[in-house]
């Protein structure tokens, strides 16, 4: 694992170069860690970005769809749209 790595590597360099070093190895792996935890939550909130988009969008043709449906093929395609629609609201939830 790679942190695990990086603290051992953080203790050798701390044992390697004393004391006096001691604050700027500390520093500069807790700011490797927060630069991780950063990262996740970056992606994370893409992610989320993405989902909204996503049932927004459907959300948005599904009127359309569902009324063009229910005129030309009555509760069989309305029943398909919502299918559809609960496909992508699944796909995007993963």
């Amino acid at each position: 694992m790679v942190q695990r790595e990086e603290l051992r590597a953080a203790a050798a360099a701390r044992a390697e170069l004393g004391e006096e070093m001691e604050p700027a190895v500390i520093d500069a792996f807790v700011e490797r860690i927060e630069r991780r935890l950063g990262d996740g939550e970056r992606a994370l909130q893409r992610k989320r970005e993405h989902q909204r988009e996503m049932v927004l969008g459907s959300m948005g043709i599904a009127v359309p769809l569902l009324a063009i449906a229910a005129i030309f093929t009555g509760l069989p395609g309305v029943v398909a749209v919502c299918v559809a629609l609960v496909v992508i609201a699944v796909v995007t939830a993963r």
